[in-house]
């Protein structure tokens, strides 16, 4: 055998191809139901934190920094693991799909809300101002002229992040939730070649390329908004 046919044979053997495939098929359903369900909650509660953070109330701001500096601090690695295997001695046991995506999501949410913030505060005072001098009051002025600048800023930094969250799905593997890389390796463990997880990085690149590409598209719209 050449040294070209022990690559395939080691890499893209066919048969095990034919074999695992429909395990890797599973494993980019649970992938993407995972990163859906952590884009969703994150976003959605990192805007609703840097709202709350506008409001400027001394002991709910203290709680939200203190929120978003320690999961902003944290790898996400040790607070699964910690959620999963700890959890349990306090009686209190969640799925492991349940601890991935609640992890992830509190990640996401804390990069969301400081960017969000970030969005919020770059707004110039005189926007403020020249709203309130029309008798909205301060919610509708955060609400109709200053969330919507704020956000369309902060749509590129959200992209970046919420694309590099939904590839830490692949922590999951470490409590067995059935995700791409969990299907690879058990595979690869059972079959003793590394096709397998081959298949698992082609899946990735069939799943997250489009999503770059949207990213890209993302960027390139709202900087020429800016400019």
């Amino acid at each position: 055998m050449d040294s070209g046919s022990r690559f395939v044979e080691t890499f893209f053997n066919p048969v095990l191809i034919g074999r695992y495939w429909p395990q890797i098929l599973d494993g980019m359903l649970v992938t993407i139901q995972t990163a859906a369900a952590v884009v969703v909650t994150g976003l959605l509660l990192g805007l609703l934190l840097a709202v709350l953070r506008s409001y400027r109330v001394a002991p709910l701001n203290a709680l939200i920094v203190a929120f978003v500096d320690i999961f902003r601090a944290l790898p996400p690695l040790v607070v699964i693991l910690l959620l999963y295997f700890g959890l349990p001695n306090t009686g209190v046991v969640l799925s492991a799909f349940t601890v991935l995506w609640l992890v992830l999501s509190l990640v996401l949410a804390a990069f969301a809300e400081e960017i969000v913030w970030a969005g919020i505060l770059s707004v110039k005072t005189g926007q403020w101002e020249a709203a309130r001098s029309t008798g909205l009051g301060f919610t509708r002025t955060l609400g109709y002229v200053v969330l919507p600048q704020a956000v369309r800023i902060a749509v590129p930094p959200l992209t970046n992040r919420t694309i590099a969250i939904t590839k830490n799905t692949a922590l999951g593997t470490v409590i067995g939730v059935p995700e791409i890389l969990n299907q690879a390796t058990t595979a690869q463990s059972f079959s003793g070649n590394a096709t397998p997880l081959m298949m698992g990085a082609v899946a990735y690149i069939v799943l997250f390329i489009p999503v770059v590409i949207v990213g890209r598209l993302l960027e390139t719209r709202f900087a020429w908004r800016r400019a």
